[in-house]
């Protein structure tokens, strides 16, 4: 059985690594980075625009900037269906 993180990927889902500067609350001329990853799907990122919402809308440190690089871990030339096994034991 496939995990979901692979039935994912198979449904053209890539990961996607976001670097995210913020304030600090209580020294807002201090930065701090906070990396965050998760499978998502380009060109829309609608579960990086749901966490970005939910950031904005939950957490006191206002965003800075938010950086993010999406890669397709598995693409169209790099699956196949294999039509048997080798029983070692």
């Amino acid at each position: 059985m496939a995990c979901d993180a692979f039935k994912r990927q198979l449904e053209g889902y890539g990961l996607t690594t976001a670097c995210i500067l913020y304030r600090m609350p209580d020294h807002p001329s201090v930065l701090q980075e906070f990396i965050w990853q998760t499978y998502d799907l380009a060109p829309d990122f609608p579960e990086l625009n749901r966490f970005v919402s939910f950031w904005r809308e939950e957490i006191d440190g206002p965003l800075h900037s938010v950086r993010y690089a999406h890669r397709r871990l598995i693409g169209p030339n790099q699956w196949r269906i294999v039509d048997g096994e080798f029983a070692l034991h």
